[in-house]
């Protein structure tokens, strides 16, 4: 079966809507152990905040740092899901069952498989 990354992005929040998704973690252990029994959870993590991110690029054999993610947006990606599902079709209903999804956007993309 065919891997799907399930990028979970939200834009940034202040206090009061950060504690508010903070308290939707019984959702997310609810699905993330549905996920586990029906067979297609395969890992789940959140990130730190962009903040703590750190950009490389290698330039004609020079190393370039920048604090921050690759790119300004409104949306900050917040976290992944790691699926393994039969279809892309599984993938989606699974996506849309994701919190986040209410408030922010899931972008759902294949995993590619180098060794098929």
């Amino acid at each position: 079966m065919p891997d799907y990354l399930c990028l979970l992005y939200n834009e940034d929040a202040d206090e009061e809507e950060r504690q508010a998704r903070w308290d939707e973690l019984p959702r997310w252990h609810a699905l993330t152990e549905r996920m586990r029994e029906a067979g297609v959870w395969v890992a789940n993590n959140p990130l730190h905040g962009v903040d703590a991110a750190t950009t490389v690029r290698v330039r004609a054999g020079d190393v370039q740092l920048t604090d921050g993610p690759f790119a300004t947006t409104k949306e900050i990606l917040a976290g992944y899901y790691l699926l393994r599902c039969r279809d892309l079709d599984e993938a989606l209903r699974w996506a849309a069952q994701f919190p986040l999804a209410e408030y922010g956007s899931v972008e759902v993309r294949p995993v590619l498989d180098l060794d098929g």
